[in-house]
C-alpha cells in the first residue's frame, strides 16, 4: 500500500508538474502577445502624437510668421511717422533718404525693444576752426569761492559718472569759472521739456526730481551734479528739478564748459607738437605723423638727482625736456668715475637711439635742481606711426640740442585736383522734376524720388530741407559743409550730389538715387547678418572712408541708417551733415554724431579726428552681426556713460566669431591712437586683419564682387524697397536771412 500510494503520489506529482509547465508556457505566450499588442498600441499613440506635434508646430510657425510680419509693419509705421523735433540740436533724417533726422533729447536705443527704431543724430552748434581757436584764446570769467566750496564742487564732479572722467587740469578750470545761483523754496531750477545750457552742483539745500509727472527723488542734496547733458549740446531737459528748501548751487554753461575742454586739448596738442617740430632728430617726419605722436606723448616728472637714463642700460624710451634742467655725465671706462659733460635745458632731447633699436645708453642723464619734466615716448608707440623709423630719424651728436626748426602750420598734403567734368545738369531746373514717391522723412524735411520731365528714364533723389528749421537749430554751417563735401566727392561708394536749388522756404539737393533701399530696413527685416554679408558692407564703408580720409574729411555719422544699396546691391555712404574737412594733423571739437556710435573722445570733448570713424566702424560691425549696437541706455547720458566704461565691459554674443570679436575690440580702443586703422599703415591694417582673410578687395573696388543681397528693382521709378511715408502738408515759413547765398 505504501509503495502504491507512493507511486501514485509520484505519478500524480509528475502529472501536476507537467500540467504546470504547460500552463506556464501558455501564460508566457499570452503575456508576449499582450506586450506586442501594447507595444503596437504605444507605437500607434506615438505616431498620432508626432503627427499632432507636427500640426501644432506648423500652426505655431504660421503664427510666428504672422507676429513677425505684424512687427515689421509696426516697425514701418514707427519709422515713417513724422518725428517731432525738440529744441536745438541737429536734426538728422532717414539715412536712406539722406535727410536729417530730428535731434532727440532722449534718443533711447531700441536694443531692448522687440521692435527696431531708427537711431537719431545729435549735434552741438558747429564751430569753424577759426572760431574754435578764438574760443580757446579768449579768457573766461573766474569767480572766487572758498576752499570748502572748491572741495565740494570737486567732490560733486568726482561722484558723477560722466564728469569723473575729466583730467585734473580741466577740473581745476571748471571749479574756477563756475558761478553761484540761489533758488527759493518751491522755485524751479530746471523744467522738463525746456531748453537747457547749464550744469549744476548743489552746495546747500534739498531738491526734488520729477519726470513725466512722477517723483523720482524727493531729497537730492549736496554735492549732487545734474543737467550735464546740456553742456554737451543744445537739448531739452529730460526731467524737472525744483528746490524743496532754499538752495545754493554752482553752475557752468555750455560755452564755458566746451571752451575749457577745447582749450586744454588744443594747448596740450600744440605744445607737444611744437616740441616735436623743434627737435632736429625728427625733422624728416611728416606733420600728420608728428601730430599722432603728440597724442601719445606722456608727461613724466623726475625728482632732483633722480636718474632718468643710466649709462650701459638698455632702454626703449626717448625724452624731450619740457621744463627744468638735466645733467649729463659719462664714464670713460667701466671702472672709472662718471665725469660731467653738460647741462641741458628746456627743448633738449635725449635717448633718440632707443627709437631705432635696443642700443645701450651711452651716458647718464640726471634730473637737475628742483627736478624736471619730460615728454616721453617709447619705441613701440613711435613705430606705430612711423614707417622705417631708423631711416626717418637723423642722429646728431648725442644730447646735442641742435637748432630749433620753425614750426609749420598744421595742414597736410593737398588733395589731388579733380578734373572738371562737363556739367550735364546745368540746364536742369526745379520745375523739370516730378515727384514719384517719398523715400525718407526727417525733421529738416524729406527726400523724394523725382523724375526728369525731359528724360523719363532718369530719376534722382531730391533732398529738401526747411530753411527756417535749419536756422532755428543753428545748423547752417553743417548744411553748407555737407554741400561742399558732397559736391567734391566722386567715389563709387559715396552717393553723388549733382546739383542744388533753393527758394524762400527750402534748400534742395539733387542726389544720385539708390533704389535698392536702406541697409537699415534690410537689417530690420532680417534681424542680423552673417559674417560674409557684414564683411561686404563693412568693406564698402572702408573704401568710402579711405577716399574721405585721403581728402582730410572726417565723416562722424556712420550707422545702418546712412547706408544705401544701389540696384546692383553695392553699399553707398549718404548724409554728410556731420562731415567736416579738418585736414591732416588737426582735430575738431564739435560734439556731433549718434549717441550709440560716438567715440569716447567726442563725449569727453578731447578733440577728435579720423580715429572717431574707426570707432564707429567697430560699432557698425557689431550692430550688423547682432542687430543692435553694443552701447545703449535709456537716455543719451546713460548711453555715454556706458561707452566711457569701454568695450571690455560688453558681453559679446556667441554668434560673433573670434576674428570678428578681435577686430571690433581693436577698432573700439578707448585711446584713439591705439585703434586699428590709425597707425602708420592706415586702413590697410584693417583690410589685412584675419577677419578679412580671403576677401576680394580688388573685386569690390572694381565692382566685380557679387553682393550678398540684391533687391529687386523693376524700373527707375520703383520705390518698393523703401517704406511708405505719409504726405507732409506743413508749409514752413519763409527764411530771407541770406545765410545760404553760396548754396
Amino acid at each position: 500500500m505504501f509503495k502504491f500510494f507512493h507511486s501514485s503520489n509520484s505519478s500524480s506529482s509528475s502529472s501536476v508538474n507537467s500540467g504546470g509547465g504547460a500552463a506556464d508556457s501558455t501564460s508566457n505566450m499570452g503575456n508576449l502577445r499582450e506586450l506586442q499588442q501594447a507595444l503596437l498600441q504605444k507605437e500607434s499613440d506615438l505616431k498620432m502624437r508626432d503627427s499632432r506635434i507636427s500640426v501644432l508646430e506648423q500652426e505655431l510657425k504660421k503664427k510666428d510668421d504672422i507676429i513677425k510680419n505684424l512687427n515689421r509693419e509696426l516697425d514701418k509705421c514707427r519709422s515713417v511717422l513724422q518725428p517731432t523735433t525738440p529744441t536745438g540740436g541737429s536734426d538728422k533724417s532717414s539715412p536712406a533718404a539722406a535727410a536729417a533726422a530730428p535731434v532727440a533729447a532722449a534718443a533711447a536705443s531700441a536694443v531692448k525693444n522687440p521692435t527696431r527704431q531708427r537711431l537719431q543724430g545729435i549735434s552741438a552748434e558747429p564751430q569753424s576752426m577759426a572760431k574754435q581757436q578764438n574760443m580757446a584764446a579768449n579768457p573766461l570769467k573766474r569767480h572766487s569761492k572758498s576752499g570748502r566750496s572748491k572741495d565740494l564742487i570737486q567732490k560733486g564732479l568726482k561722484e558723477n559718472d560722466f564728469l569723473n572722467n575729466l583730467d585734473q587740469s580741466q577740473v581745476r578750470e571748471l571749479i574756477d569759472v563756475m558761478f553761484q545761483k540761489e533758488f527759493k523754496k518751491g522755485e524751479y531750477i530746471i523744467r522738463e521739456g525746456e531748453p537747457g545750457q547749464n550744469l549744476y552742483i548743489i552746495e546747500e539745500g534739498r531738491c526734488e526730481v520729477t519726470k513725466d509727472g512722477k517723483l523720482i527723488n524727493d531729497n537730492m542734496g549736496p554735492p549732487t551734479a545734474f543737467g550735464e547733458l546740456a553742456i554737451l549740446y543744445n537739448c531739452t531737459r529730460t526731467a524737472t528739478v525744483r528746490a524743496n528748501t532754499s538752495a545754493k548751487v554752482w553752475a557752468i554753461d555750455r560755452q564755458g564748459f566746451q571752451t575749457i575742454m577745447m582749450r586744454t586739448g588744443m594747448q596740450r596738442q600744440e605744445e607737444h607738437l611744437e616740441f616735436l617740430q623743434s627737435t632736429p632728430v625728427l625733422q624728416d617726419i611728416s606733420l600728420e605723423s608728428l601730430a599722432k605722436i603728440a597724442d601719445v606723448l606722456e608727461e613724466a616728472f623726475y625728482e632732483e638727482g633722480e636718474y632718468i637714463i643710466r649709462q650701459g642700460a638698455r632702454g626703449d624710451t626717448f625724452f624731450i625736456l619740457k621744463k627744468g634742467t638735466v645733467d649729463v655725465t659719462q664714464r670713460a671706462s667701466v671702472h672709472s668715475e662718471p665725469s660731467f659733460v653738460r647741462s641741458l635745458t628746456k627743448g633738449a632731447y635725449f635717448g633718440e637711439k632707443a627709437l631705432m633699436g635696443d642700443y645701450p645708453r651711452t651716458a647718464n642723464v640726471i634730473a637737475g635742481k628742483g627736478g624736471c619734466g619730460c615728454l616721453v615716448i617709447d619705441r613701440e608707440s613711435f613705430s606705430m606711426f612711423i614707417e622705417n623709423s631708423s631711416e626717418k630719424i637723423k642722429l646728431n651728436a648725442t644730447y646735442d640740442e641742435g637748432k630749433t626748426r620753425a614750426i609749420k602750420a598744421p595742414g597736410g598734403p593737398k588733395s589731388p585736383t579733380l578734373q572738371k567734368e562737363p556739367d550735364e545738369f546745368a540746364g536742369v531746373k526745379l520745375d523739370h522734376l516730378v515727384v514719384i514717391a517719398t523715400l525718407g522723412v526727417g525733421g529738416f524735411g524729406r527726400v523724394e524720388l523725382v523724375q526728369l520731365t525731359t528724360d523719363q528714364k532718369r530719376t534722382f533723389a531730391l533732398k529738401q530741407l526747411k530753411k527756417k528749421h535749419i536756422v532755428e537749430t543753428r545748423q547752417q554751417d553743417h548744411i553748407m559743409s555737407e554741400k561742399r563735401i558732397m559736391s567734391e566727392s566722386h567715389c563709387p561708394f559715396i552717393v553723388r550730389l549733382y546739383k542744388t536749388f533753393k527758394d524762400k522756404k527750402f534748400l534742395y539737393m539733387l542726389l544720385e538715387v539708390c533704389l535698392g533701399g536702406e541697409l537699415w530696413t534690410i537689417l530690420r527685416d532680417r534681424g542680423s547678418f552673417d559674417d560674409n554679408t557684414t564683411r561686404f558692407y563693412v568693406g564698402c564703408v572702408i573704401e568710402a572712408f579711405a577716399y574721405l580720409h585721403s581728402k582730410g574729411i572726417v565723416y562722424r555719422d556712420l550707422k545702418p541708417e546712412n547706408l544705401l544699396l544701389d540696384e546692383r546691391g553695392y553699399c553707398k555712404l549718404v548724409d554728410f551733415g556731420f562731415a567736416k574737412k579738418i585736414g591732416f594733423g588737426r582735430k575738431t571739437w564739435t560734439f556731433c554724431g549718434t549717441p550709440e556710435y560716438v567715440a569716447p573722445e567726442i563725449i569727453l570733448n578731447k578733440g577728435h579726428d579720423f580715429a572717431s570713424d574707426y570707432w564707429s566702424l567697430g560699432i557698425l560691425m557689431y550692430e550688423l552681426l547682432t542687430g543692435s549696437p553694443p552701447f545703449s541706455g535709456s537716455d543719451p547720458m546713460k548711453t555715454y556713460n556706458i561707452i566711457l566704461k569701454g568695450v571690455d565691459m560688453i558681453e559679446f554674443p556667441r554668434k560673433i566669431t573670434r576674428n570678428a570679436h578681435n577686430l571690433i575690440k581693436k577698432l573700439c580702443k578707448d585711446n584713439p591712437s591705439e585703434r586699428l586703422g590709425y597707425q602708420r599703415n592706415g586702413l590697410k591694417d584693417i583690410q589685412k586683419h584675419k577677419w578679412f582673410d580671403g576677401f576680394n578687395w580688388d573685386g569690390l573696388r572694381n565692382r566685380k564682387l557679387a553682393p550678398p543681397i540684391v533687391s529687386k528693382v523693376k524700373s527707375p521709378t520703383d520705390a518698393s524697397n523703401f517704406d511708405d511715408y505719409p504726405k507732409d502738408d506743413e508749409v514752413p515759413p519763409d527764411d530771407l536771412t541770406g545765410w545760404d547765398k553760396d548754396f
